[in-house]
């Protein structure tokens, strides 16, 4: 195939795009750290199903690129959460890969020939990073861009399970700790957790929600590496010990923490 990835080159030019942006706020630092570590998981995952080093540095470059999308969703709106403003995947792919709502230079810079020379593998990346934080990805794909778009999004979930117990849960989702600690699991996104998946973004009503929404994202994932990985880190069972001050939701989060105890089993 011949990919020929720079990882030098490629780390020089996420720092330099990066660098547009405040980096001394905390959800800029959150997302290029979470940036390293998704990429990290990407090459993991890879080589744990026989991948070649080229390959395996193709699944690295797609972590390295995926949420390219966040920073000028931050800028622009304040805030992560795509319901509130506007799909981070999908504006991150039209920025690298030229999409006709470019509002800045900063933008622009986003090019993907900043980041890698010709390849032979644009149509992959742009699918990858597209729909890398869909609800479900298209059904036509041809089975090396599928499993490169399952390397991802595995890698993604995974991380955004530390993220959701490292950092504040206030800070993500833009919320008051009173709010946090009285909120109720609403009972369609309960429901979709023990149905086994994700829970859909328009489920989502309280603070609550979101968590029992990025816990469910463990039955979505793929590759037997991706739940060795969430066994370790243990980020999982922290998240489902949730603190709170409703009985209701203690109650509620009891359930969920043994339904996925028996799932893991």
């Amino acid at each position: 195939m011949g990919i020929g990835i720079d990882r030098e080159h490629v780390i020089e030019k996420f720092k330099a795009y990066t660098s547009a942006y405040d980096v001394s706020d905390e959800k800029i630092k959150l997302k290029i750290y979470h940036t390293y570590r998704v990429a990290g998981l990407c090459e993991r995952i890879a080589k744990s199903g026989g991948m070649s080093q080229e390959e395996a540095d193709l699944a690295w470059l797609l972590g390295m690129l995926h949420d390219i999308g966040r920073f000028e969703q931050l800028r622009r709106y304040g805030t992560f959460i795509d319901s509130e403003s506007v799909d981070h995947a999908v504006l991150g792919a039209d920025i690298l890969f030229g999409g006709k709502n470019l509002k800045s230079e900063t933008e622009s810079s986003g090019c993907i020939r900043n980041f890698i020379w010709e390849t032979g593998e644009d149509g992959l990346i742009e699918m990858a990073i597209r729909v890398h934080n869909a609800y479900r990805i298209p059904e036509n794909l041809d089975k090396r861009t599928e499993k490169f778009c399952h390397i991802l999004r595995d890698a993604d979930k995974i991380d955004i399970l530390r993220v959701n117990v490292e950092v504040p849960l206030e800070e993500i989702y833009n919320t008051t700790t009173a709010e946090l600690r009285n909120a109720l699991v609403t009972p369609e996104v309960e429901q979709s957790f023990y149905e086994h998946h994700a829970v859909l973004r328009n489920l989502k009503k309280t603070p609550a929600d979101h968590v029992v929404g990025h816990g469910s994202l463990v039955f979505e994932l793929v590759f037997p590496e991706s739940l060795r990985i969430v066994k370790q880190q243990g980020y999982l069972e922290k998240l489902l010990h949730f603190e709170t001050e409703n009985p209701k939701t203690r109650e509620q989060f009891a359930g969920m923490r043994k339904e996925m105890a028996a799932y893991l089993a």
